[in-house]
């Protein structure tokens, strides 16, 4: 797969479709851009270039850990140098989960790159506000605790990062777990200052001064409820609201792969409306 230098980091990238306006789409969790490639087919299916990625700190790309923002923020702005580095700005930034939050960062932060967002399975309410901080940052800071950076590395997650990029596995051990754990800690506190709001880290004044077309699918489980992408699209001023028929589940995450068999209505969901803006 291609890969792109970004701010001194090597990001693994692939694109689909040779024509037509660009998409970009981001992945939830830290999870690669793979479960993302049938969708941007279907989409580059119908006349679209799309862009998918892994996020540093993500599926194969580098690692770095520098908590100055919470990583929304530095995942839109790494998005928004690849997007110009292709000549793929200005695009339509869509995303599930975390992806749709770096979207809507990007939105906030890039919005002469943005021709539009596509929210997918929006995040808030208390459930995920109390899940996904120990998720993302409290188990980590635990192992490092415990047993330093060699029980960092034998935790799931990171063992992924590692098993994708071996060069990863490096650059953690030579951490010292003191300044590991600062850094979790503070991604940490920058995570949970924004968890509580309906939509998950963003103020409703920030959703309200986004100017650009916006089209929300929610999700329908305890982590994405169904009423955190009705709240996106309440606060966003002439957003479109679809609704997959879904009903809520009482159960912690839906995995996105689930959606398969809604993808074909999601991607024409999407391409219709990215036609109209």
């Amino acid at each position: 797969m291609p890969i792109a230098s970004i701010r001194g980091l090597k990001i693994n990238y692939e694109t689909f479709g040779d024509e037509g306006p660009w998409v970009a789409l981001i992945t939830g969790g830290r999870r690669g851009y793979q479960e993302f490639i049938p969708l941007a087919k279907r989409i580059a299916g119908e006349g679209f270039r799309v862009l998918l990625h892994d996020r540093r700190n993500t599926g194969s790309s580098d690692i770095a850990l520098e908590a100055h923002e919470v990583e929304e923020a530095t995942w839109a702005d790494d998005l928004d140098l690849l997007l110009k580095q292709l000549e793929a700005s200005p695009a339509f930034i869509g995303g599930s989960s975390s992806g749709a939050r770096t979207a809507i960062m990007f939105g906030i932060r890039h919005p002469r790159s943005t021709r539009a967002l596509l929210l997918l399975r929006v995040t808030g309410g208390e459930f995920p506000a109390k899940r996904l901080p120990e998720m993302y940052y409290g188990q980590f800071i635990d192992a490092a605790r415990q047993g330093g950076m060699e029980a960092v590395c034998a935790t799931d997650m990171w063992k992924e990062r590692i098993d994708s990029n071996a060069a990863n596995r490096e650059k953690l051990m030579t951490m010292d777990p003191a300044d590991f754990i600062a850094t979790l800690s503070r991604w940490k506190e920058l995570f949970e200052a924004g968890a509580h709001y309906p939509v998950m880290g963003v103020t409703d004044e920030e959703l309200s001064n986004l100017k650009m077309p916006t089209i929300v699918i929610p999700g329908n489980d305890n982590t994405h409820a169904s009423a955190s992408g009705k709240a996106a699209h309440e606060r966003i001023p002439g957003s479109e609201l679809h609704d997959l028929g879904l009903e809520d589940e009482d159960v912690p995450l839906i995995p996105y792969p689930d959606w398969a068999p809604y993808e074909p209505e999601i991607a024409q969901v999407l391409t219709d409306f990215m036609r109209r803006n």
